[in-house]
């Protein structure tokens, strides 16, 4: 890829996809500038190579002197998690909602060729059939769902209305090397691993039959890329699935990674999810690379876990 130093701006560049998403910019050659304030993301996790801007996206002038001269600008940044939403709905709106709104005036103002956002499976709620396509009708049931949704929909009135270049992605479950695995942002394979490093078993919410469409990050990395590229997008009008196109229980997830098991209360939550990734592949030449069985064993090396 030919960046010729072209600049591109990773809003929570020092959160898990975000800090991933920013190593490989830089890499790849581009002047890359992180905006995070460091809510959920560390100082640590970005890139030699990087400018950090310690900053919340909110700040809308600020953020549009930083988008000056931008080619690109990946907006990651957000309190993500279903949980955390249903309990500060007004919290996480003013992050995801309006942190979404402002880096959109941002960039309109800058005149930034493209930004690709950070969108959400979470925005298909329960649905009736699977696998998950993008003309389904969004049915969020949290907070965080709704609010991911209301991002693509500015996305979309900032394309029609002021012609700024937007495409979204709808991220399924993304794992992988940087996931958290504290607190409100915890993700299941990681708080998995943690609760076996620990000795401890590892808790499975309800059954565990529930299934998720795991999602490895470097496949996310490399949409996100695809998406800030593809001359097939960028009107706005497309919200694309992410997701590697198979999906897996709870139980099966627990099983690859091994150990003893504690069942713990169910939670409000969509019982399946499972992309239908066809649209990806038709407009961004994508396709999943790495399995749930190549992801696990590789974490659990690097966790050195048996």
């Amino acid at each position: 890829m030919n960046s010729t130093k072209q600049k591109s701006v990773v809003t929570g560049g020092a959160g898990f996809i975000g800090s991933n998403l920013a190593s490989v910019l830089v890499t790849e050659g581009y002047e890359v500038h992180v905006v995070d304030n460091l809510s959920g993301g560390k100082r640590e996790n970005v890139p030699a190579g990087a400018v950090f801007h310690e900053m919340d996206i909110n700040d809308t002038p600020a953020l549009a002197e930083i988008f000056a001269d931008a080619r690109y600008v990946f907006h990651l940044a957000a309190l993500p998690r279903v949980p955390y939403s249903i309990e500060h709905p007004q919290e996480t709106n003013h992050a995801n909602v309006d942190g979404t709104l402002s880096v959109l005036a941002a960039a309109k103002d800058a005149q930034v060729s493209r930004v690709v956002y950070s969108a959400s499976s979470s925005a298909y709620g329960n649905q009736d059939t699977m696998p998950l396509r993008e003309d389904m009708p969004a049915h969020p049931i949290s907070p965080y769902g709704l609010q991911k949704y209301v991002g693509e929909l500015y996305c979309r009135l900032f394309s029609e209305v002021y012609g700024l270049p937007t495409v979204c992605l709808r991220y399924f479950n993304v794992y992988g090397p940087g996931a958290s695995a504290e607190g409100a942002y915890a993700l299941v394979i990681a708080k998995f691993l943690k609760q076996r490093l620990e000795g401890g078993p590892m808790t499975v919410t309800g059954d565990g039959t529930q299934t998720r469409d795991y999602t490895h990050v470097r496949d996310v990395v490399r949409a996100n890329l695809l998406a800030a590229q593809s001359a097939h997008v960028g009107k706005g009008e497309e919200a694309v699935n992410i997701g590697a196109g198979k999906n897996a229980s709870v139980n099966k997830v627990a099983e690859l990674i091994g150990g003893p098991v504690e069942h713990i209360a169910p939670r409000l939550e969509p019982h399946d999810t499972l992309a239908d990734n066809s649209l990806a592949k038709q407009l961004l030449s994508w396709a999943p690379q790495v399995s749930l069985e190549e992801g696990i064993a590789e974490l659990k090396k690097l966790a050195n876990l048996p």
